[in-house]
C-alpha cells in the first residue's frame, strides 16, 4: 500500500472534521502518520521515499497520508503548520502528536513501534 494523498475534504472524512467537532476524535481504525509536505521542499523529498518503504513494511496496520500544504492551505492553517515537513502521529489510542522536521528512516520506524503500534492498556492491564 503507497501513502495516500489527501485533500482537506479527505482529511474531514477519513481522519478529523474540526469543522463539527470541537474535540479531537480520530476517525480512522489504523495508527497513522499525516506529512505535511510541500513538492519544492528538500527534506520533504528526501522523507518521500522514506514513507513510502514505510507504507509497505506496515501495510495494514498503519496508514500513511501526504497533505500538500500549498494545495491544502485551509488544513495547513487549522494544525498551524509553520515549516515542512510536519509530520502528525496518531497512536492506536487515537490521540494525536505533532513534530516538525524530516526523519531518517529508523527514527521514524522507532516512533511507530513505541507510540503509534502500541496497543492501548485496558484497566485492567495498568
Amino acid at each position: 500500500m503507497a501513502t495516500i494523498q489527501i485533500t482537506t475534504q479527505d482529511f474531514k472524512e477519513k481522519v478529523f472534521n474540526y469543522e463539527t467537532e470541537k474535540d479531537w476524535k480520530y476517525k480512522g481504525e489504523l495508527p497513522a502518520i499525516i506529512d505535511f509536505y510541500a513538492d519544492w521542499c528538500g527534506p520533504c523529498k528526501m522523507v518521500a521515499p522514506i514513507l513510502e518503504e514505510l507504507s509497505n513494511e506496515y501495510e495494514g496496520r498503519l496508514a500513511i497520508y501526504k497533505v500538500n500544504t500549498d494545495k491544502e492551505q485551509e488544513l495547513s492553517s487549522v494544525f498551524g503548520i509553520q515549516s515542512i515537513p510536519t509530520m502528525l502521529f496518531i497512536g492506536a489510542d487515537g490521540e494525536p502528536m505533532m513534530q516538525p522536521g524530516a526523519y531518517p528512516k529508523h527514527i521514524l520506524k522507532k516512533i511507530i513501534e513505541e507510540n503509534l503500534l502500541t496497543p492501548i492498556k485496558t484497566e485492567t492491564e495498568q
